[in-house]
C-alpha cells in the first residue's frame, strides 16, 4: 500500500475516510496488516505530506492510532493527551490539520479503563495533574448514573467507561463551539466530526456517528 499523495488525497470524502478507518481497525482484530513497506512510505512522504483524518486519542500506551486503525505514514494526524480532551492548542492543531492540511475526518477516540478517567473519577491530585484532570471532570459531573456516590469511582469500571463516552460527546461538542472554523466546514460536507471508543480487551473501535 503507497502513501497517500495530493491526488489520492483529493478522492476521500468524509464517508470514504470514516470507512478506511473502520477497515483498517477490522483487520487489526484480526491480526491482519495492509501491505506496507515503510521505508517506501519515508521517501514517498519525505516531501509532503497527504493524511485524510485527524484522531484525538489519549496518550494510554495501548491505544495507538496508527496500530488500531493499521494505518501507514502520512495516513493520520494523531493528536495525543491524557484524557483526549480539547483546548486552544489542540482546536488550532485540528484546524490546520483539516483547513490547510487537507484531512476529511476528525475522530475523537476514547478508551475503556482510561486512567486519566479514573483519576476525574476519584478526583485525584498530583502535581500539574491536578489541572489536567479538572478539565475533565464535567463528564464525571455530566454522568448521572449511578447515584449512590460509592459506586462512582474507579473501582466501578462500568462508570468509568460511561464518563469515557460522555467526555468524548463532550470534546466533541467543545469542538462545535469553540471552532467555527471546524463548524462551518462540517457544516458544508468538507469534514466529519465523530466520536469513537476503544475497547482494551478486545481491540475494537466502536463509532459513534
Amino acid at each position: 500500500m503507497k502513501a497517500h499523495t495530493r491526488e489520492t488525497q483529493a478522492t476521500m470524502t468524509p464517508e470514504k475516510s470514516l470507512r478506511f478507518l473502520k477497515e483498517g481497525n477490522e483487520r487489526f482484530q484480526q491480526n491482519l496488516k495492509a501491505n506496507r513497506n515503510l521505508l517506501e512510505q519515508v521517501n514517498d512522504t519525505s516531501e509532503g505530506q497527504f493524511p485524510f483524518a485527524t484522531i484525538l486519542s489519549c496518550i494510554d500506551s495501548r491505544v495507538s492510532a496508527e496500530l488500531v486503525f493499521d494505518q501507514g505514514l502520512g495516513d493520520i494526524f494523531s493528536i495525543r493527551i491524557a484524557g483526549n480532551f480539547v483546548n486552544e492548542d489542540i482546536l488550532g492543531s485540528m484546524e490546520f490539520a483539516s483547513k490547510l492540511a487537507g484531512t476529511k475526518l476528525i475522530v475523537v477516540l476514547g478508551h475503556t479503563s482510561c486512567g486519566a478517567i479514573k483519576g476525574a473519577c476519584d478526583h485525584a491530585k498530583l502535581g500539574n495533574l491536578t489541572k489536567l484532570i479538572e478539565k475533565i471532570t464535567p463528564a464525571v459531573d455530566a454522568t448521572k448514573e449511578p447515584e449512590d456516590t460509592s459506586l462512582r469511582t474507579s473501582k466501578n469500571l462500568d462508570f468509568v467507561d460511561s464518563v469515557s463516552k460522555k467526555n468524548v460527546e463532550l470534546t466533541i461538542e467543545r469542538i462545535h463551539k469553540e471552532s467555527p472554523i471546524l463548524t462551518e466546514m462540517e457544516k458544508q460536507g468538507e469534514i466529519k466530526i465523530v466520536g469513537a471508543m476503544y475497547d482494551i480487551s478486545t481491540g475494537e473501535v466502536k463509532f459513534y456517528e
